[in-house]
């Protein structure tokens, strides 16, 4: 409801905010820090925070286009080292975390400062490393892909979400629990099905579907299946609701942390590449300014507790289009950063003032 009343004040404001040019280019936008913020949310299924995804995404950048423009690696080979070295980052983090008893934030927080070191440093005197307009590398933020692609997408999504949904609906019969209407679920898979196909259509008008959209949809919707439909899954949620329950219960706790901060980072890497696909550089800034306040942000907005144990990577993706949504709408306004910088932050006040009132209803309900 909120993202439909921001595009219809915008909309009114200034013509072009729906335009199919302007969603193509929103939906671009949002990719490289919605990607970083699908990492957020599951730390955040813990209760606890990751202060260095920015870093982690601009120094893991920096290698790739190392190991690709000046080494000579190929862009597949580099690409895939760089999610690795994210990887190994987001090992570290997590081995102090639990290991050492470090809290989260003072850790994330020094590696926030440490990384961005590590960063200034491999980039040296250069600064600035471009990235060639027809490599591998670019292709990923600047490839775009014919509706009928996206249309076929669509319906394999909405064909899975269905199967899935009904086939949980026939185990919980099964185990006796109540479960939702059948013409619900389908309903909902059409209107799921009407939204696809509404945004393929929009975005055909324009240059296509652009393949970094699809990653980053993939990506939340994958990682919601691992959440809900495996084991891991359900620890995650498990630890960050009752971490004493958790481990009553016989859970690797520590495992399951530093999994958590593992993929968190990798998150963070794949982040940062595709926001230097898209500008086909890195620099000094890649990963800094408002990258780590937008990827929390986008997050918490979109619904995940700050205080764990309840959330989903949709709401990244929820999250992300308010975020974009807003930042696109000024720049078509021509307002200066310093009042975008003030109504984000009124959104996300507003997304935790409710988060807040949500829980402490909880509490009073004995629902928590």
């Amino acid at each position: 409801m909120g993202l439909i009343i921001i595009a219809a004040v915008f909309q009114s404001a200034n013509g072009q905010f729906l335009s199919a040019q302007n969603l193509s280019n929103l939906a671009v936008q949002i990719a490289s820090t919605g990607v970083m913020a699908i990492g957020v949310v599951l730390v955040l299924l813990l209760g606890e925070i990751d202060l260095s995804v920015g870093s982690v995404s601009g120094l893991t950048a920096a290698a790739m286009v190392i190991l690709n423009v000046q080494l000579g690696w190929p862009a597949a080979i580099a690409i895939a080292a760089a999610v690795a070295f994210g990887a190994v980052i987001g090992l570290v983090h997590g081995l102090i975390f639990a290991k050492a008893g470090v809290p989260a934030f003072i850790l994330t927080l020094a590696g926030l400062i440490g990384w961005q070191g590590l960063q200034l440093f491999i980039l040296g005197n250069h600064g600035t490393i471009n990235i060639p307009y027809q490599g591998g590398i670019a292709s990923l933020a600047n490839t775009f892909y014919p509706p009928a692609v996206g249309y076929a997408l669509g319906a394999v999504v909405v064909a899975t979400h269905l199967l899935s949904t009904i086939k949980q609906r026939q185990r919980r019969r099964e185990a006796g629990l109540r479960t939702q209407p059948l013409l619900q679920l389908l309903v909902r898979a059409a209107l799921l099905l009407v939204l696809l196909v509404g945004v393929t259509a929009v975005l055909g008008k324009w240059r296509g579907v652009p393949l970094s959209l699809l990653i980053f949809g993939g990506l939340v919707v994958i990682t919601d299946l691992v959440l809900r439909r495996t084991r891991f899954g359900r620890r995650i949620f498990a630890v960050g609701g009752n971490i004493e329950a958790a481990r009553r219960a016989g859970i690797n706790v520590a495992r399951v942390r530093i999994s958590v901060f593992v993929l968190c980072s990798a998150f963070a890497a794949v982040g940062g590449l595709l926001a230097a696909s898209r500008l086909f550089a890195v620099n000094q800034q890649s990963g800094s300014g408002d990258v780590l306040l937008n990827a929390i942000a986008a997050a918490v907005i979109g619904g995940t507790s700050l205080f764990g144990g309840r959330g989903s990577t949709y709401s990244a993706l929820l999250g992300m289009l308010v975020i974009g949504a807003v930042s696109n709408g000024m720049d078509l306004l021509n307002q200066v950063s310093s009042v975008k910088f003030m109504i984000t932050g009124a959104v996300l006040l507003a997304a935790v003032v409710i988060d807040s009132l949500s829980r402490r209803n909880r509490n009073a309900s004995g629902r928590a």
